[in-house]
């Protein structure tokens, strides 16, 4: 069974950021690699809600009964700003395991999510 696009792209986005702490030892780097893979999905999810809220819009129509309706939030937004969120406060304990001799390059690599 061919693995899917996404399941590449984190894969991918996985070896990008697992290469940013080869250096950290075995015991280290295997304590981390769970958060390293749960950053990479987080990443490539908001990259496709990103791209979801640009053909979509940011709102949506809702009707709750006969009288009631409106616009609100689309839950591809809600989905981003939740995972956001989470994904900030990941990269801030990620980028807290970086060795201080290494922050300054290794910081520019992780942060290069562009």
């Amino acid at each position: 069974m061919a693995k899917s696009t996404k399941d590449k792209r984190i894969k991918a986005e996985f070896d990008r950021l697992n290469k940013i702490y080869q250096d950290l030892p075995g015991n280290e780097l295997e304590l981390i690699q769970p958060l390293l893979r749960n950053a990479a999905f987080m990443k490539i999810t908001l990259d496709d809600l990103s791209e979801s809220i640009n053909q979509n819009g940011a709102t949506e129509d809702y009707k709750n009964g006969e009288n009631q309706f409106g616009r609100k939030a689309s839950a591809d937004l809600q989905s981003y700003n939740a995972t956001f969120k989470n994904y900030v406060a990941l990269m801030v304990k990620l980028r807290d395991r970086l060795p201080a001799e290494k922050t300054d390059s290794k910081l520019e690599a992780l942060m290069n999510i562009g």
